[in-house]
C-alpha cells in the first residue's frame, strides 16, 4: 500500500511540473524543486547546461520557450522506482516526454522529444525533485534530428527485475 501511495505522489509531482511549464508559471517551480536540486540539460549540442533550483530552471525554460505562441509539455511515459523501499524517502525515475510547439514568427510547427532521469526526495510531508538530468532524444531540424539513448544518464533507474516485490525492494532470486 505504501508503494502505491508514494508512487501516486511522485506522479502528481511530475504532472504538477508539466502543468507549471504549460502555464509558463515559472515561480511555481520553486514549489516543486528543492533549492539545491541540480538540473543538467543535455541538448546534444555543446556542453550540458547546469542550473540549480526552480528559479534558475524557470529562467532557462522561460527564455527557451518564449518564441513559441503555442507550447505544450506532454508526459509520454514514466517509470518510478523506490530502490530502498517506498518508506525510505528517496526514489528515482525515468520520464519520456514530448514538446508540441508553434513558432510565433514563422508559424512553423515542431516537436521535440526528450528523456528525464530524476531523483526525488520526500521531506516536509511531500515529494520534491532532488535532481534531474535531461537528454534530447529527437527534435525537428530540417526534417528530424534523432539521438540515441544516453549511455551514461547520470541517474540510474533500475528496470523491472525478477526479484521485484510489491514493497519496492529488489532482491535476487534464491539459488536452486
Amino acid at each position: 500500500m505504501a508503494e502505491a501511495v508514494h508512487d501516486t505522489a511522485v506522479r502528481r509531482l511530475q504532472h504538477a511540473y508539466a502543468d507549471t511549464v504549460n502555464r509558463r508559471a515559472w515561480p511555481e517551480l520553486d514549489l516543486l524543486f528543492r533549492p539545491d536540486a541540480e538540473v543538467v540539460v543535455d541538448r546534444r549540442e555543446g556542453e550540458p547546461l547546469r542550473v540549480v533550483g526552480g528559479t534558475e530552471l524557470g529562467a532557462f525554460i522561460g527564455g527557451a520557450v518564449d518564441r513559441f505562441e503555442f507550447f505544450e509539455f506532454v508526459i509520454l511515459n514514466a517509470h518510478i522506482v523506490f530502490p530502498e523501499g517506498p518508506l525510505a524517502g528517496t526514489a528515482v525515475g525515468r520520464m519520456f516526454m514530448c514538446e508540441l510547439r508553434q513558432d510565433r514568427e514563422t508559424g512553423r510547427w515542431t516537436n521535440a522529444y526528450g528523456l528525464y532521469h530524476d531523483r526525488y526526495a520526500f521531506s516536509s510531508g511531500r515529494w520534491w525533485f532532488a535532481g534531474r538530468r535531461y537528454h534530447s532524444l529527437a527534435r525537428h531540424g530540417r526534417d528530424l534530428d534523432a539521438f540515441p539513448l544516453p549511455t551514461d544518464p547520470g541517474i540510474e533507474v533500475p528496470g523491472p527485475s525478477v526479484g521485484y516485490r510489491p514493497d519496492g525492494i529488489v532482491r535476487p532470486e534464491p539459488s536452486p
